[in-house]
């Protein structure tokens, strides 16, 4: 099977996993999830966050690896057997993120947690199985770090909705990654997923610690801007907020 072929038959069995999952979890509200570790080693599954992460692109973490040494001198098939064979047998820890800063608009910096590419790798897999069930449950009215929503339509949507109301209120969650409490994260987490190991790795990413330069400093609150299953965690955080009735009248953006 040629590279296109392959990267074809990969991306239809994550959608088709992504679909079934997102179907069971949109039939039943309640439902916890316990049968999902298996899937994220999953041979398929690991190749398309592969290809992901590749597409991505983006600088390498603390450990120097970086995709074009992976690509074309380490060898991708040798780098996913192992990732499969560390998490089947239970031995897969994540190294720190990191840490680097982006100007904003107002002159100050955004910092950035960058993991390295086998941790983005892994929380690409593991993001591609869990998102489907927590997008069962997330409000229209979010539109941020979501699949097939972008801040085009948000805007689309607040246009829409300001024909309908007098006022219109713009609100910024001020370091809403960093400050985001892990425990009452975890515990919404746990409301759709009771697999202990998909909750062991989403807990250890967030307790990986950053690296800044050759500082070490661990991470007791928020999940570092950058990773790949941030975004995620997130809006499961975030969804919270949004529970009420007239939710409907809210668009919110965290980009």
């Amino acid at each position: 099977m040629n590279a296109s072929k392959l990267a074809n038959y990969t991306d239809a069995k994550a959608r088709q996993l992504w679909t079934t999952l997102y179907l069971c979890a949109k039939e039943n509200p309640k439902r916890r999830f316990h049968a999902l570790y298996d899937k994220v080693y999953r041979p398929d599954i690991l190749a398309e966050a592969w290809r992901r992460v590749r597409a991505n692109k983006g600088s390498g973490g603390v450990d120097g690896q970086t995709i074009e040494r992976i690509v074309h001198e380490y060898g991708e098939s040798k780098f996913l057997n192992e990732i499969y064979l560390d998490l089947k047998r239970k031995r897969y820890h994540p190294a720190p993120v990191r840490r680097t800063y982006i100007p904003k608009a107002d002159g100050k910096q955004r910092p950035l947690g960058i993991p390295t590419i086998r941790d983005r790798v892994v929380q690409m897999a593991t993001k591609m199985v869990i998102e489907p069930i927590f997008e069962a449950d997330f409000k229209d009215c979010s539109y941020g770090f979501r699949p097939k929503r972008n801040a085009h339509q948000a805007i689309a949507q607040i246009r829409k909705a300001s024909k309908q109301a007098y006022w219109v209120v713009d609100v910024d969650i001020k370091g809403y990654f960093d400050n985001i409490n892990q425990e009452k994260l975890m515990k919404l987490v746990e409301q759709r997923i009771s697999d202990r190991r998909v909750l062991k790795l989403i807990r250890k990413w967030l307790q990986a610690g950053v690296m800044e330069g050759v500082q070490f400093h661990e991470t007791d609150w928020g999940t570092p801007q950058g990773g790949v299953i941030s975004p995620l965690l997130a809006n499961i955080y975030l969804n919270s907020i949004a529970l009420h009735k007239h939710c409907f009248s809210i668009v919110y953006r965290i980009f």
